[in-house]
C-alpha cells in the first residue's frame, strides 16, 4: 500500500519570506517555525515566522493601496478579470494544494479533491459569473444608490479549509474592490504560500493583497489595527467575541462565521437506510474538523437503538490511517491540542454518565500521529458539555426525544445555530419544522449546507453571509447621493 511520503515532495515558495502587498520579502531577523505532520509527527520542512512588523507592513500596504491605489475605483469588470486570473492560477495548483494540505493538516487526499476541486471551484467561479450584474450602481426615485467597497480587509482563514475559504471570503472581498490581507492559521504556512504564489502570478495593483501564516499574537495585532476596517472571521465562537472587543472601539465592520454544535433531527418515518447516507459522513467528515458537522443526534425514543445501532456501524467502518493512502477514510486531526481536547471531552462525557457505544480512544494500529477513533455516545443530557459546546472533533451525541416538538425544543436549546438535518418521508412536516429551527442553513434528508447560496449563522454561531451575491455584497457600504439643485447623470 502507498505510504505517507518521507519527504515534502512538492515545491513550495517563500520558505524563508512573507508575502506583502504583492511581493515575496525575506523574513529578517524571524524565528523558524516547524511545520509538524500530524500523521507522522516529524518536521516536514521548517518556515520563516510572522512577525509584528510583517503584520504592520501589510497593514500599511493594504491602507495605502485602497486610500491611493486604482483597486477600489477600477471598474468591475477590470477586478473580474484580475480575480479571473487569479482562479486560474488557484485551479493550476489545485493538485499542490491538495497535497500540501494533506502534509500539513491531516485530511485525506480525496477530501481535499472534493471540497477544493469541487466546492471550491465552483464557489470561487460563480462570484466571478455573478460581480458584474450586481447592482453596484441603481437609481431609486431620482436617487443614485451606490455600492462601494468597505475598505481594508483583515480575512482570518480556518486550516480546515483555506483553499475553499478564498471562494467564500477573499476573492468577494476583492471583487467589491476592497484590499486583503488574508491571515491563514500557522498550520496552513505550506498551502498559504501556494496561495500567495498564485496572487502573485494573477498580477493585482501593488499593496491589494498580502498572504500572512500567522499565530495569535499576528492576528491579534492586525485585528486591533487602525488601518483595518473590517475583519471576516472564519473560527470559533470565543475568537469571534475577542475579534468584536478589540474592532469595537473604531466600530470596524465584522462579518463572522463561528462554531457550531448542530443537530440532525430523525423523524419516526424516516428511512434509516436513505438517513444513513448522508448522515454518516456528516457527522464525521474529516474528522469532525467541520463547522457544519451534524454532532447531536435527536432520535425519536422508538427508533433509538436502531439509530445508535446504525451510526455506531457506519463509525466502526471507517478506516483510519495514512491519509495519503485511498484505502483510508480519515486520517488524523490536525493539531495535537485538537486530540487533547477530544480526549477531555471524551472523559468529560463518561463523567456526565453519557454511554460509550464506539470509539472514545487513539487506534491500537497507530502509534503515532493525532488520531483518534471515530466516537459515538448514547444517552447523552442535551444540557451535558457533549451536547452543548463544540468538540471540533470526531465526537458525536445521540439524544431520545418523545415528540416532534421536543425534538424542536431540543434542537434549539443551543448558543448555536449554524446548521440542522432534517430527515423524514413527509416534505411537508420537513419545511415546517424548518421553519421552526433557529439555524442558518436547514438540510432535509442530506446534509450540509450549500456553498452557492448565502450561508451564516444565528446566535453565536456568527452574523454576516457567505456565497451567493449576498456573500460578494457583504463587503460593501451603500452610498446615496442626491441632487435639490438639478439630475445627476449616470
Amino acid at each position: 500500500m502507498p505510504s505517507h511520503p518521507t519527504q515534502l515532495d512538492i515545491e513550495i515558495p517563500g520558505l524563508d519570506s512573507q508575502f506583502i502587498g504583492g511581493h515575496w520579502q525575506k523574513s529578517k531577523q524571524a524565528p523558524r517555525i516547524d511545520v509538524i505532520s500530524p500523521t507522522t509527527e516529524e518536521t516536514v520542512t521548517s518556515v520563516a515566522a510572522v512577525t509584528l512588523a510583517d503584520a504592520e507592513a501589510a497593514a500599511s500596504a493594504a491602507r495605502q493601496a485602497f486610500d491611493a491605489g486604482p483597486w477600489p475605483t477600477s471598474d468591475i469588470n477590470e477586478r473580474v478579470k484580475v480575480c479571473t486570473r487569479l482562479c486560474d492560477a488557484l485551479e493550476s495548483r489545485l493538485d499542490a494544494l491538495n497535497r500540501a494540505w494533506t502534509f500539513e493538516s491531516g485530511p485525506t487526499l480525496a477530501h481535499g479533491e472534493m471540497i477544493n476541486n469541487g466546492a471550491g471551484v465552483a464557489v470561487w467561479r460563480q462570484a466571478l459569473a455573478l460581480a458584474p450584474d450586481l447592482p453596484w450602481r441603481e437609481m431609486r426615485d431620482d436617487i443614485h444608490i451606490w455600492r462601494e467597497p468597505i475598505g481594508t480587509v483583515l480575512g482570518i482563514l480556518t486550516f480546515n479549509g483555506p483553499i475553499v475559504l478564498m471562494g467564500m471570503k477573499i476573492i468577494p472581498a476583492l471583487l467589491a474592490g476592497c484590499t486583503v490581507i488574508i491571515k491563514h492559521a500557522p498550520e496552513s504556512s505550506l498551502t498559504s504560500r501556494l496561495i500567495a504564489d498564485a496572487v502573485a502570478e494573477a498580477g493585482f495593483p501593488d499593496g491589494v493583497v498580502s498572504v500572512l501564516p500567522a499565530g495569535t499574537e499576528v492576528t491579534q495585532y492586525l485585528v486591533s489595527h487602525a488601518a483595518i476596517d473590517m475583519v471576516a472571521l472564519t473560527g470559533g465562537t470565543q475568537i469571534g467575541v475577542d475579534v468584536i472587543k478589540r474592532t469595537a472601539d473604531r466600530l470596524a465592520r465584522t462579518a463572522l462565521e463561528l462554531g457550531g454544535k448542530s443537530p440532525a433531527i430523525i423523524a419516526e418515518d424516516a428511512n434509516l437506510q436513505d438517513v444513513m447516507q448522508t448522515l454518516g459522513a456528516g457527522s464525521s467528515g474529516f474528522m469532525g474538523q467541520v463547522c457544519v458537522n451534524l454532532s447531536r443526534v435527536l432520535a425519536p425514543r422508538s427508533r433509538y437503538d436502531e439509530v445508535v445501532e446504525a451510526l455506531a456501524q457506519h463509525y466502526d467502518s471507517i478506516t483510519i490511517g495514512d491519509p495519503f493512502d485511498p484505502a483510508n477514510q480519515q486520517g488524523p486531526l490536525a493539531v495535537k491540542r485538537a486530540r487533547d481536547r477530544v480526549e477531555g471531552f471524551v472523559h468529560q462525557a463518561q463523567q456526565d454518565g453519557a454511554r460509550l457505544v464506539t470509539g472514545g480512544q487513539r487506534p491500537a494500529h497507530l502509534n503515532r500521529g493525532w488520531f483518534f477513533t471515530p466516537t459515538l455516545f448514547a444517552d447523552v443530557d442535551n444540557n451535558s458539555a457533549l451536547a452543548q459546546d463544540e468538540v471540533f472533533g470526531p465526537v458525536t451525541a445521540v439524544i431520545p426525544y418523545d415528540g416532534l416538538d421536543e425534538a424542536v425544543d431540543l434542537a434549539n436549546h443551543s448558543k448555536f445555530g449554524l446548521a440542522c438535518s432534517i430527515y423524514s418521508g413527509d416534505q411537508d412536516q420537513a419545511l415546517s419544522l424548518a421553519r421552526r429551527i433557529r439555524a442558518g442553513g436547514i438540510a432535509i434528508n442530506c446534509a450540509g449546507v450549500s456553498l452557492m447560496q448565502p450561508f451564516g449563522g444565528y446566535k453565536q454561531s456568527g452574523w454576516g453571509r457567505e456565497c451567493g451575491a449576498e456573500g460578494i455584497l457583504e463587503f460593501t457600504q451603500i452610498k446615496q447621493v442626491m441632487s435639490g439643485a438639478s439630475y445627476l447623470g449616470t
